[in-house]
């Protein structure tokens, strides 16, 4: 069993590339891939240097779905002692009656865990989707803020032809994203399908050659990472994902208000119209770290470990 990091991270000129890193395997995800995607996101989030997130796969393919080493055992928790990283089961679900405890931890679903920290991202997420991604390597993009593929990219939402359902809060995801009838058609079917169909399908937000994709990710982390204030970004991020869910916009006119009021009390506000007036790059001082508004979060919070 090789010690090679299944994610690696690199952070440079503002922006972080997390790259998946199982090319022998199609860089299929399993509970340490899980554990170092979160890991990953943890010091993004914590870094004030870092001001975008591209996710990309190493090799030919971004994720080929759920490491099926396992065979018949790969989605049955109890029927092996330990899943295919090595994350031992402390105990079962299962009570002594044969009921089952659905609100045990050993019931979550990992790439169920891996979305949700990525939907909490503090920072924007770019997806450069650079080869086959089904299973879990298309439901782990869909907190994504933005999608781009390249031309030998290939999508599948598998799970009914694996006698499973969609995952990683996908039942949530994906209709928000695509519509409810293309996501149904998608998974009901769960056939595999090419880049351009994704794009118009609204999956992907661009399509491109193979060489020019990271090319592309970067370039518009660049537009964000050189003109935009990072607490402005990490607001706008969670109340843009968190607003998908609101009953009524009076929800979102409750934060707009608290933000634009909390905002324009700090010194980007300041900084942002001034640099403009001025014709000049801005420099905007406050960082994620220190200068959220007080009243942020505004949610209850949850965890992913």
């Amino acid at each position: 069993m090789t010690d090679r990091q299944e994610t690696i991270l690199e952070i440079a000129d503002g922006v972080a590339t997390l790259t998946l890193n199982r090319p022998d395997k199609l860089n299929a995800f399993t509970g340490r891939m899980m554990h170092e995607i979160i890991s990953a996101f943890d010091e993004t989030d914590a870094r004030d240097d870092v001001r975008a997130v591209i996710v990309t796969g190493a090799g030919r393919a971004f994720c080929a779905g759920a490491d099926l080493s396992a065979g018949a055992k790969t989605f049955d928790y109890d029927a092996r002692a330990e899943d295919a990283a090595g994350d031992r089961l402390t105990s079962s679900p299962v009570r002594a009656d044969g009921s089952i405890d659905y609100a045990h931890e050993a019931v979550r679903d990992g790439g169920g865990r891996c979305t949700l920290r990525i939907f909490e991202s503090l920072k924007p997420v770019i997806g450069a989707i650079n080869g086959p991604a089904v299973g879990i390597g298309v439901t782990m993009q869909l907190p994504m803020d933005i999608r781009i593929a390249s031309t030998n990219a290939r999508f599948g939402f598998v799970f009914a032809r694996r006698g499973i359902v969609p995952e990683a809060c996908s039942s949530w995801f994906l209709p928000r994203l695509v519509g409810i009838s293309r996501a149904m058609e998608w998974c009901s079917t769960g056939r595999v399908f090419g880049a351009d169909e994704a794009f118009e399908g609204g999956l992907v937000r661009s399509v491109a050659p193979p060489e020019e994709l990271l090319p592309a990710a970067l370039a518009l982390a660049r537009e964000i990472a050189d003109n935009t204030a990072p607490v402005s970004v990490a607001l706008t991020r969670q109340m843009l994902w968190r607003m998908l869910g609101a009953d009524h916009p009076m929800e979102a006119h409750k934060i707009d208000s608290r933000a634009i009021y909390a905002r324009g009390r700090q010194a980007d506000a300041k900084e942002g119209v001034t640099s403009f007036l001025e014709k000049r790059p801005a420099a905007y001082p406050d960082n994620v770290s220190d200068n959220m508004p007080d009243f942020y979060p505004w949610w209850q919070p949850r965890s992913y470990g």
